[in-house]
């Protein structure tokens, strides 16, 4: 569904992406590790355009996005849904106008089909009575909860989850992935996951990467991963990537 394809980054002279290349498979879950300030979030704002890289090409579902414009890559936007980091919900607009909005902002379906659409969003995310709540009136784990039914409203082909447990308890984070796995099922999603989770990663993913000083270092299935020969990629899913540099 994505592949990037030697993608080169720097910034004020910085090298934060220094040939990244990586194949995300269409309906799989990939999750990209990496050490918090590895170049994770930039990986993901190439996917979806809100960064060029340097040298290197985009490439979504055989389109290649690297040099369009501003219209153009709008019309790829929309087939991706993004739960932020924080859920990144509107603190004065209850959960139904938050999940309402993209819907509102780029379709023309009447307020019915809008209804029936986040009707069928709450859903998917096991979400019910929440309407009419405010995102302060809610747990982090619920706040996730309707960023993700926002994300999957408008019919995506691929959701980007940026850090999706970040800051969450072990049984929500729990839940959370959950969530993912069972989204992914029902609706047949491609999701592209960047955390540095190991345990979650190697839980959840079809298919895991691990970002370091710029580049992929290795990828493959969990199991593929979890054995790996790599002395850095043993520090990190053994999380003691302090002990190790590479040279």
């Amino acid at each position: 569904m994505i592949e990037l394809i030697n993608i080169h980054k720097s910034f004020r002279g910085q090298v934060i992406l220094d040939g990244v290349n990586l194949n995300i498979p269409s309906g799989k879950i990939t999750v990209l590790l990496g050490r918090s300030g590895g170049g994770k979030s930039v990986t993901l704002k190439h996917i979806i355009g809100l960064l060029k890289p340097d040298e290197g090409r985009v490439i979504v579902d055989g389109q290649d996005i690297t040099d369009l414009g501003d219209s153009e890559i709008n019309q790829v936007r929309k087939r991706f849904g993004i739960l932020f980091q924080d859920g990144a919900l509107f603190d004065s607009m209850d959960v139904y106008g938050n999940i309402a909005f993209p819907l509102r902002e780029h379709t023309r379906l009447s307020e019915a089909e809008i209804a029936e659409r986040v009707g069928h969003a709450l859903d998917a995310v096991g979400l019910a009575n929440v309407e009419h709540k405010l995102p302060s009136e809610l747990s982090g784990g619920m706040r996730k909860r309707v960023g993700l039914a926002r994300a999957v409203v408008n019919n995506p082909d691929i959701i980007l989850y940026d850090e999706p447990t970040s800051g969450l308890d072990p049984l929500m984070t729990d839940s959370i992935n959950q969530l993912i796995v069972n989204t992914q099922k029902k609706l047949k999603l491609t999701n592209f996951i960047i955390s540095h989770d190991v345990d979650a990663a190697l839980r959840i993913a079809h298919k895991v990467a691990v970002l370091y000083e710029g580049k992929i270092l290795v990828e493959g299935t969990p199991d593929e991963i979890r054995f790996s020969g790599h002395p850095y990629v043993q520090a990190f899913v053994n999380k003691r990537q302090g002990e190790f540099e590479v040279e």
